[in-house]
């Protein structure tokens, strides 16, 4: 059984949106705080975005500060990235995963791994 189910990934043109959701199985979001990663081919993985487990703080990386917001949705126990505007350097396979304190980059605390959902942004 998979510990996260994501999905909305996809290929769209310069300028498109998407909307990434992500579904854990046998635990609840509110005691995480979640994070949103993602990884282009050859390069590492970098963070993109969190939100806090505390008052639902949010974080973004600069690069897509006013084109992505996350969100958290207790009721259905699922968060989303709803990305517009995308650009060819948002394009990379997107994982959501958890950390069980703060909001934070570091990657090596973050556990519960999706199963990774592709974005395309092509010209």
């Amino acid at each position: 059984q998979l510990e996260f189910v994501e999905s909305g990934g996809g290929s769209v043109q310069p300028g498109g949106s998407l909307r990434l959701s992500c579904s854990p199985n046998g635990f609840h979001l509110g005691a995480y705080s979640m994070g949103w990663w993602r990884q282009a081919p050859g390069k590492e993985v970098e963070g993109v975005s969190c939100i806090n487990n505390i008052n639902d703080g949010t974080y973004y990386r600069n690069s897509v500060k006013g084109r992505f917001t996350i969100s958290k949705d207790s009721q259905k126990n699922t968060e989303y990235l709803q990305m517009d505007s995308l650009k060819t350097e948002d394009s990379g396979i997107y994982y959501c995963a958890v950390v069980d304190r703060g909001c934070n980059e570091r990657m090596e605390e973050y556990g519960c791994w999706g199963q990774g959902t592709q974005v395309t942004d092509y010209e």
